[in-house]
């Protein structure tokens, strides 16, 4: 009976040894899985957040505690190699002691383990002041001293930063998208994007009535430096273009404009835009003159975003 029970148990057995040894392999793959520096990493990862707290918080003292005795940083105000403690204690209180002194973001890239006690931390920074912000790449060696993750030394590269003139167009940047507007057959799209380094607004637009294209034109909205202005250039499928003057008025942008049309004659017109929120935006255009004659302003066009 005994050899009958063990036999009709066997199978049972045989399941739960395995799912027994299952478990014990996926725990020795996750235990074998881990990396053995991830404690190093995170130590690290400590001391970069501790160190940007220390500099913007002007704490001097504790942000050389994080250098080694040794350490070197290469300035970026004089060019000069500084090495230890004294020397960098002078070097960031000259950089720390202004009243608009910078404030420090990091963002790190990567971590890399060299060799069991020296660690390479690469990643850009944002040092930023009331009136200017300058970017930066960095390279940082730790070392391993006394148990606590140290710097040894620092090579920063200036980022260049590429002529914008965001600026002077960013309250425009509410016609950035893809817009339509349509009934009665007619159907007006319009696309809108920045240009490189967002020195310009780029527009194209199509009308079709009952499915064809009925005109189509390209529009280029700039900061006209000389002149302190913003300009809008606007060339269409006909071979007419439009030159426009752009200003804010009580949340409203009016822009006066000349045309030239292809058979010659010259217009002029005031348009005007209102944002009414994220997804919507008015277009109107009043004081129509085509050759000396006056035409009668248009109705309201609503545009939404698609």
């Amino acid at each position: 009976m005994c050899g009958n029970l063990i036999l009709r148990l066997l199978p049972q057995l045989s399941v739960a040894l395995g799912l027994v040894l299952v478990g014990q392999a996926l725990a020795e793959e996750s235990v074998a899985a881990a990396d053995p520096r991830d404690a190093d990493r995170h130590e690290i990862e400590a001391a970069i957040e501790s160190y940007v707290a220390a500099f913007n918080a002007k704490d001097v003292d504790k942000l050389v505690s994080h250098w080694s005795p040794d350490g070197v940083y290469i300035s970026r105000t004089s060019g000069d190699q500084l090495t230890g403690h004294a020397s960098l204690k002078e070097e960031f209180t000259a950089i720390l002691s202004p009243e608009d002194a910078p404030n420090l973001a990091v963002e790190t890239e990567s971590i890399e383990f060299v060799s069991p006690n020296v660690a390479i931390e690469r990643g850009s920074a944002l040092i930023s002041r009331n009136d200017s912000n300058e970017e930066t790449t960095y390279q940082v060696v730790y070392v391993a001293h006394g148990g606590t993750w140290l710097i040894d030394r620092v090579s920063e590269d200036v980022i260049e930063t590429k002529a914008s003139n965001y600026e002077r167009l960013n309250g425009l940047e509410f016609l950035v998208g893809q817009w339509i507007n349509e009934g009665d057959g007619m159907i007006i799209d319009l696309d809108c994007q920045w240009t490189a380094n967002q020195n310009y607004l780029s527009r194209k637009y199509h009308v079709s009535i009952d499915g064809d294209v009925q005109s189509s034109g390209l529009e280029i909205i700039g900061w006209d430096a000389k002149n302190e202005q913003i300009r809008s250039w606007l060339f269409d499928s006909d071979g007419g273009f439009v030159k426009g003057e752009w200003n804010l008025h009580d949340r409203k942008w009016v822009v006066q404009s000349l045309a030239t049309l292809a058979d010659g004659a010259s217009g002029s017109s005031t348009n005007v835009l209102r944002p009414i929120d994220e997804d919507t935006y008015s277009w109107r255009k009043f004081n129509r003159v085509v050759d000396g004659q006056l035409l009668p302003n248009t109705e309201e066009v609503t545009l939404r975003r698609r």
